[in-house]
């Protein structure tokens, strides 16, 4: 029987929290069951399954980091923009590094095309029309925007720049002014 008032809503939410805690490896149906006091049978009345559960904690965590992203966009163009979604992304995963990693994970093809993932790629190529890239670029562009913020995000919070100098703060700065660098003088195909 389930319990008077826990929903799959809840139960995410208390995934999640968990993931932030303990590391998104580490959300279970089980942990999540103690966590909201309930036996993970009951737990079942609200998620399938173990891949049912993380799948909403991913769906959750790219949820809440496209409304940040859109409400840090509202207004802005070119490198301002650039700078306000890379800083977004990094300040979420530090606040919330398990939902964060969450985000990061694999969904079938009909789950991600239903989630907020689509949103991230959008608000990424309204940044590029500040760039005036050809259509035909864009893809390229967004998978470069992407795979720099997201790969500087995941070494930073794996401890890759606790051991050198200049500090991370100052190297994101660089990496940010070449990203914009590269897209006001994108290479032409041929």
């Amino acid at each position: 029987m389930a319990r008077k008032g826990l929903t799959a809503e809840l139960v995410t939410v208390a995934g999640a929290e968990l993931a932030d805690e303990a590391g998104f490896a580490q959300v279970t149906p089980s942990a999540v069951a103690r966590r909201v006091g309930v036996q993970v049978a009951s737990l079942y009345a609200h998620v399938r399954n173990a891949d049912d559960l993380r799948t909403r904690i991913t769906l959750l965590a790219l949820t809440e980091m496209a409304d940040r992203a859109a409400a840090a966009l509202a207004g802005r163009a070119g490198r301002d923009a650039l700078v306000a979604l890379g800083n977004t992304y990094r300040d979420y995963a530090r606040e919330h590094p398990g939902r964060y990693e969450a985000a990061q994970a694999r969904l079938d093809h009909a789950t991600a095309l239903a989630s907020a993932g689509p949103r991230h790629a959008e608000m990424m190529r309204a940044i590029l029309r500040g760039y005036a890239l050809p259509e035909t670029e864009q893809t390229h562009a967004v998978r470069l925007i992407g795979s720099t913020v997201h790969g500087y995000i995941t070494q930073e919070s794996g401890g890759g720049f606790d051991h050198s100098r200049p500090g991370p703060q100052q190297s994101w700065e660089r990496i940010l002014d070449a990203l914009d660098t590269l897209l006001r003088h994108w290479p032409h195909e041929g």
